[in-house]
């Protein structure tokens, strides 16, 4: 468990956790809304050299930023009950980084190998976020970070 003081402390960790992250690497952010998903994001994108400005994807479901590797910044919340294809599984298969806020709004799409972020508000306002890695290659990820 990690207890983040502020959105600059979110922010600093995503960015190290984006410099860490490889080809392929899929992260879902589960919390209530305010926790602070997208301000991760924001900090993996700076982790992964993107300087375009990172905000909420809530009414495109997806956005894309370039950088070291393509960012896929999904917001799943609208997606509820859906059942249409929607291509993501192309995404999912490219060489970027997708990063996934309410997954499981399309768990039943998702590769069963990834980094499971569960993120959680404070009395004090800070933040705690217990990080999971499903499969090898996130439990190495983890390993090399120092968690």
């Amino acid at each position: 468990m990690i207890q983040l003081m502020n959105e600059q402390e979110m922010i600093d960790f995503g960015k190290t956790l984006g410099k860490h992250l490889f080809p392929q690497a899929m992260i879902t952010l589960e919390g209530e809304l305010g926790v602070g998903k997208t301000t991760l994001t924001k900090g993996i994108g700076q982790g992964l050299g993107i300087t375009k400005v990172i905000n909420s994807p809530t009414f495109t479901i997806v956005k894309v930023y370039h950088g070291r590797l393509t960012l896929y910044h999904f917001d799943a919340y609208r997606l509820e009950g859906q059942q249409q294809e929607l291509g993501f599984e192309e995404m999912f298969e490219d060489e970027g980084v997708c990063v996934i806020e309410w997954p499981k709004y399309i768990e039943d799409i998702l590769p069963v190998e990834r980094l499971e972020i569960h993120m959680s508000k404070n009395e004090d306002q800070t933040r705690c976020l217990e990080l999971i890695g499903k499969g090898k290659q996130y439990q190495n990820l983890l390993e090399e970070m120092g968690l």
